[in-house]
């Protein structure tokens, strides 16, 4: 029996306050034939440390949490009337997060997913646990996700695709998880930034890009002082790049995953959709 590459069928969406990544994700999934499952998120409010001595008024708790449930089913609605208009398949849900558990249910029920797509942290409008939820995503479900830009881009266009290469076994992951969308893109450029890192060449991964009908170029950039991450952009945005692809790296420590600076750097400032696995 032949092994073949899995396709994207099924896209788990976090719809945002903007509903930008619900838009993106309807234009991945009408391009792939994938079903969206939208999920719109409540959560408990936020108690500064020092008001745990004074009781809380119950109308004051039962008013937020009101409040951020009528937010989310807002956001169900809006998400429902995107996939219509874009007429793909798709579900959607109000998903309540709970005191305590934080965000473990909501990762344990999207595993089977074959692709995340959710949007950036807008640090003008900032998100309950926005960046947990995406580490979570990435380090805990093991998801392939697709980050949204909170400004410029609104949708997701495959045509000019730049790939982050650093010989690492979580880049190679990132473009096997990529190749679906890969294979939609007119132009693949495969950046390889100078870190005198060992591992497997760009020439070996444009060559195993080419086993997929995927044409690619190589090109070689020196690191700045600034770092890795900021190289990238920079020339995703010289190049005028649709989106990026690389692996997402972080280290253990107590069972909690901290980001690796350039994955750090990249979901904080990218300006262009980026597919990241770890």
């Amino acid at each position: 029996m032949t092994e073949t590459l899995a396709s994207i069928k099924a896209i788990l969406v976090i719809i945002d306050a903007d509903r930008r990544a619900a838009m993106a994700a309807a234009q991945i999934a009408q391009r792939t034939g994938a079903h969206l499952n939208g999920v719109a998120l409540t959560f408990d409010a936020l108690l500064p440390i020092y008001t745990v001595a004074a009781p809380i008024p119950t109308e004051l708790v039962v008013a937020a949490h009101d409040h951020s449930l009528s937010e989310a089913e807002l956001a169900r609605r809006d998400f429902d009337a995107i996939a219509k208009a874009s007429g793909v398949s798709a579900s959607s849900r109000v998903a309540e997060t709970i005191a305590g558990d934080g965000l473990l249910g909501i990762v344990g029920s999207c595993v089977l997913t074959d692709l995340a797509v959710v949007g950036q942290t807008n640090p003008d409008r900032r998100e309950p646990l926005r960046d947990v939820l995406i580490e979570s995503l990435l380090f805990h479900a093991r998801l392939p996700l697709m980050l949204i830009p909170y400004a410029g881009v609104r949708d997701f266009q495959p045509d000019r695709a730049i790939i982050g290469w650093n010989g690492s076994s979580t880049a190679a992951r990132a473009i096997r998880a990529a190749l679906p969308l890969l294979s939609l893109a007119r132009s693949v450029t495969v950046v390889i930034v100078d870190e005198d890192r060992p591992g497997v060449t760009g020439a070996e991964v444009a060559a195993y890009l080419a086993r997929h009908d995927i044409a690619a170029q190589l090109r070689e950039i020196e690191k700045p002082a600034t770092g890795a991450g900021q190289a990238l952009l920079r020339f995703a945005a010289e190049q005028n790049a649709d989106w990026l692809v690389m692996g997402a790296y972080g280290h253990s420590r107590m069972r909690e995953f901290l980001l690796g600076g350039v994955t750090r750097h990249i979901i904080a400032d990218a300006t262009l959709p980026v597919f990241m696995v770890h």
